[in-house]
């Protein structure tokens, strides 16, 4: 039996009537970019991270892009991030001039390890972006510490921990930003791209909004920044802002999956031990030992 990697059929399925009607308030509206739908969207993320603004932005690799941007990244400048993510992390950072410079995980988790930053750290290093992966975050305690010692900036690229927590604080709300992405593979995925940027800093807030529409300020038409056009689309909000209302019932039922497969693998001998984290909101990231013979399953 062939199972499909990703197939949100019954996702829709369950939820159709009330996407439908989503999608019938966004047409009678005729806001599709930006508007009430995407500020009412923005005002659920922003409470649901425990942060004191959201700004809608047009996918999660534009979040990163807008927030090195919003901090004023200047060419030959580092950021210290890790190589094993997707590529947007890096590619926001080169995209800018500046230059990734990547430090090795924790192998237990997978994000970055804290231990070897301050050795990758120089005169011109400008921030740190930790990944968190499979709904578990970096450690962020001690990358926190580094950053305020050596004053800089700390970006969240929490494309894949919309959720998460980290010793009771919500992704995205720890660093001066938080990136994440509705891709519509994730745990909160849209019908198309979309992205978000939180921050509890107003200034950073201000220049987010206007860099993600093309650096305009209070003056329509008057530009204050060279921004871009990353802006979010009333459609997107709105099918994100009904399956925002099943997110916990989704995750819980996640958990119980992630426990099940656990349990399994480790009565089996696949892996040492069962793993003790429960509460990865995306995935539940298992680690297996290699035999080519497990590759036909």
């Amino acid at each position: 039996m062939a199972i499909p990697l990703i197939d949100l059929q019954a996702q829709y399925r369950a939820i159709q009537a009330e996407i439908w009607t989503a999608l019938e308030r966004v047409l009678a509206s005729q806001h599709f970019i930006l508007g009430p739908e995407v500020e009412a969207f923005e005002q659920e993320i922003a409470h649901y991270t425990r942060c004191t603004h959201a700004i809608g932005v047009s996918s999660g690799t534009d979040a990163l892009l807008v927030a090195l941007m919003a901090i004023n990244l200047q060419p030959d400048e580092e950021v210290i991030t890790t190589p094993y993510t997707f590529f947007a992390t890096a590619g926001a950072i080169a995209r800018l001039g500046a230059r990734p410079v990547f430090v090795d995980i924790d192998p237990q988790t997978y994000t970055l390890d804290p231990a070897g930053i301050e050795a990758a750290i120089t005169p011109r290093t400008r921030a740190i972006i930790p990944v968190h992966l499979y709904g578990q975050m970096a450690d962020m305690d001690p990358i926190l510490a580094i950053a305020r010692a050596y004053r800089l900036y700390v970006i969240e690229d929490a494309a894949q921990a919309l959720g998460a927590d980290y010793r009771g604080c919500p992704a995205g709300s720890l660093g001066h930003l938080g990136c994440f992405s509705f891709y519509p593979t994730k745990n909160l995925g849209g019908i198309g791209d979309g992205g978000m940027v939180t921050t509890s800093d107003p200034e950073l807030a201000e220049r987010v909004r206007r860099l993600r529409n093309h650096g305009y300020g209070p003056q329509k038409y008057y530009n204050t920044l060279i921004g871009g056009n990353f802006r979010l689309d009333a459609i997107q909000a709105a099918v994100l802002r009904v399956k925002l209302r099943y997110l916990e019932r989704w995750t819980g039922e996640r958990q119980r999956n992630a426990a099940r497969y656990r349990h399994l693998f480790a009565t089996t001998g696949l892996i040492d031990r069962e793993d003790t984290q429960e509460d990865h909101p995306k995935r539940a990231p298992l680690c297996l030992p290699y035999e080519a013979g497990y590759g036909r399953h």
